[in-house]
């Protein structure tokens, strides 16, 4: 009777996946193409995201990548009956192109172990399959999912080391003289800041090209969600992300300051520093609705005083 009442729970578990598999899957799609395309995107890609997950990935510069993919994917999927209603328009000239780009960066990648290349490679080779099947009314549908795949590439060493250096500087210098002018007692030489009896470094993950980067990608996602029409607006915003993101680091560095000048060195090091850094971003978040908000009010008070 048991083995009978599991194999009833295991059919109905089984039912369920199908039924979310199909929800998933626009109707009419033909998995015919839709199998073969998966399969090889898995062969092509699969190593990729192994080699990604044991390097970049697994610290926290550029942690950050998974979100990013897992943002796509849920983009895509809002948009996949919107996909599968339009008319298949091919552009294969284009296509070519666009494909033939990518099997070039993805050769050049996989072989000298270039992974801004190797990742790289997928934005032109999904845009190639879009242009292939539904034409450019495809790509358009899908630009900004294309577009947000960006910074999911992992950025080159030297372009990190260019920028996070001054960045981390800056957010150091202005952190210090801050806690400073609260009556702390701290003092900076280059990214080191000393408070009583610590020294705390600067990393990358705390004030770098990386967080930036991330939360440059926050701010696209929040604009693309609201769908904002104005473009000066969306330029205007996403230009005030940069210094909001430099704010939000100058927030993350203090809190670190701050718990281990309060509670010791092994505080700062260990929880509290994972939730540093969920900090940074809520903070960054907090910011970019409150200057929405304050568009939304000027626009209001422009918009009156048009009026009369």
């Amino acid at each position: 009777m048991k083995t009978n009442v599991q194999g009833g729970q295991a059919a109905s578990v089984m039912r369920r996946v199908a039924d979310t598999v199909r929800q998933a899957v626009p109707a009419g799609a033909d998995w015919r193409v839709l199998l073969p395309l998966l399969i090889g995107l898995l062969a092509l890609y699969g190593p990729t995201t192994q080699d990604l997950l044991q390097t970049v990935w697994s610290r926290d510069e550029q942690g950050h990548g998974p979100i990013i993919f897992a943002v796509v994917l849920w983009l895509v999927f809002m948009k996949r009956e919107a996909f599968a209603a339009l008319p298949a328009q091919p552009r294969p000239g284009w296509a070519s192109v666009w494909l033939l780009l990518s099997a070039v960066l993805y050769v050049i990648g996989r072989s000298q172990a270039v992974l801004m290349f190797e990742v790289g490679s997928l934005i032109p080779l999904l845009a190639g399959l879009i242009l292939l099947f539904k034409g450019g009314c495809g790509v358009r549908l899908l630009w900004f999912p294309l577009f947000f795949l960006i910074f999911m590439v992992p950025l080159p060493a030297t372009l990190v080391i260019a920028v996070t250096t001054p960045l981390k500087s800056a957010v150091s210098a202005v952190a210090s003289n801050l806690l400073y002018a609260f009556g702390y007692p701290i003092g900076r030489s280059g990214v080191v800041l000393t408070v009583g009896p610590y020294q705390l470094l600067v990393a990358d993950a705390c004030a770098g090209l990386n967080s930036m980067f991330t939360l440059e990608a926050l701010g696209l996602l929040y604009m693309n969600i609201m769908n904002y029409q104005a473009a000066a607006r969306n330029i205007a915003l996403a230009l005030l992300i940069v210094p909001i993101s430099f704010v939000a680091n100058i927030v993350r560095v203090c809190i670190l300051v701050l718990v281990t000048y309060h509670f010791g060195d092994e505080a700062g090091q260990g929880f509290v520093h994972g939730f540093a850094g969920m900090v940074l971003f809520l903070v960054a978040l907090v910011l970019i609705l409150t200057v929405d908000h304050l568009f939304n009010f000027v626009h209001r008070r422009v918009g009156k005083g048009g009026v009369a």
